[in-house]
């Protein structure tokens, strides 16, 4: 492995370039147009290594972006990634891309456009050192993973069936921890009907929907449970017209996480069980677990054993780690894929102004994929 990560180490100068210039190519989930722009650039860059690159249209979303590798019929190895970022167009004018000793900072830099460098510098590794990429290798790079992956699920788990392995190339954890674990997402609605009615003349007439939707804020409340892992959180609140009017409607958003798809049944079955405590009032309850959990299981382990021994002949001690927000890992884990996350570049950040990524770790990420991907 050594002399990989010696390969890796020259095309650092050009990892960095190639870095700037994607960070400085915003890319937010719901602008289309820009999507589409750094989908065609970083559709180029894999082409130029020799790859079949495709973009594959989506119509509210940015197009996806599919390369593939090799000739053979043989189970691919997918490398799993989006080109989108939770930052608005604009963002890149307050905070250009820049580097301060060893961190490279930007809107995007961790989540996870380092990321798709590490595939990029991993792959023309492998490129030049057995003169083309050793065995089929898909690049799936999708355009809505922020927001939800609702154009891009079916791409997802198509691509992904065949597949031997799917390396996740989202940020790790802190210090380079890998995810051999991530919880279940669920997005839930609890909308409270009353009665409205004047609140000065007669506010006896009404039914006042935000004091029911209060009782049921609770009751979510103390649904989480630190044995199971189980989080819910009501994160929006909505309700009324005016002050002068007994509320007929009230409605919040709920986050519900899991690590379980058996706490996925149950909790979800609560939530939807749920029951107004005013006499005359209604509740409406709608959603549901959208992200399944990545559960750690034996082939999860498998692969991170044969991560564990690369980083080791590199004198990496690497280890894994869980975490409680989801990717489209968790899609394919689900299939039963063999599925290991966390793969992207170290640093921290992600979703924040302070986002940065350590420059001199990049070379070792990379070298890391490329193990992978000959010894899977």
């Amino acid at each position: 492995m050594k002399d990989l990560l010696l390969s890796v180490r020259q095309d650092l100068p050009a990892a960095q370039e190639l870095l700037e210039k994607m960070v400085m190519m915003e890319s937010p989930s719901f602008n289309k147009p820009l999507v589409d722009a750094f989908a065609r650039f970083v559709a180029r860059q894999f082409s130029e290594l020799g790859g079949d690159a495709r973009l594959l249209p989506a119509e509210r979303f940015g197009d996806h972006v599919l390369v593939s590798f090799g000739q053979s019929d043989a189970a691919p190895i997918v490398l799993l990634g989006h080109t989108d970022t939770v930052f608005s167009e604009g963002e890149t004018l307050k905070r250009p891309f820049s580097r301060t000793g060893n961190r490279a900072m930007g809107p995007g830099v961790f989540d996870m456009k380092g990321g798709i460098v590490l595939m990029w510098l991993a792959l023309r590794a492998l490129k030049r050192r057995q003169d083309g990429i050793p065995r089929n290798v898909k690049v799936l790079l999708t355009s809505d993973e922020e927001v939800g992956s609702n154009s891009s699920r079916a791409l997802i788990e198509l691509e992904s069936r065949r597949a031997k392995a799917v390396l996740v190339l989202e940020p790790s954890l802190p210090g380079g921890v890998l995810k051999t674990a991530r919880k279940g997402v669920g997005r839930f609605t609890v909308k409270a009907i009353g009665r409205a009615a004047h609140a000065g003349i007669d506010p006896s007439k009404g039914v006042n929907a935000i004091e029911e939707i209060s009782h049921q804020v609770l009751m979510l409340q103390r649904m989480s449970e630190t044995a199971t892992g189980t989080t819910v959180t009501v994160g929006v609140v909505q309700g009324g017209t005016r002050s002068n009017v007994v509320p007929a409607e009230a409605v919040v958003d709920v986050d519900v996480r899991i690590t379980s798809m058996a706490e996925a049944e149950r909790i979800s079955n609560v939530i939807r069980g749920l029951k107004p405590k005013l006499p005359e009032a209604r509740l409406e309850v709608r959603g549901a677990v959208n992200r399944p959990p990545m559960e750690r299981n034996a082939d999860t382990t498998r692969l991170f054993e044969v991560a564990r021994t690369v980083a080791s002949e590199m004198g990496i001690d690497l280890k894994e780690g869980s975490t409680g927000g989801a990717s489209d890992g968790n899609l394919t884990s689900a299939l039963g894929i063999p599925t290991l996350d966390g793969l992207g570049p170290i640093g921290d950040g992600a979703h924040g102004v302070d986002e940065y990524v350590e420059v001199d770790s990049i070379p070792e990420r990379a070298a890391l994929i490329a193990g992978l991907i000959e010894r899977v």
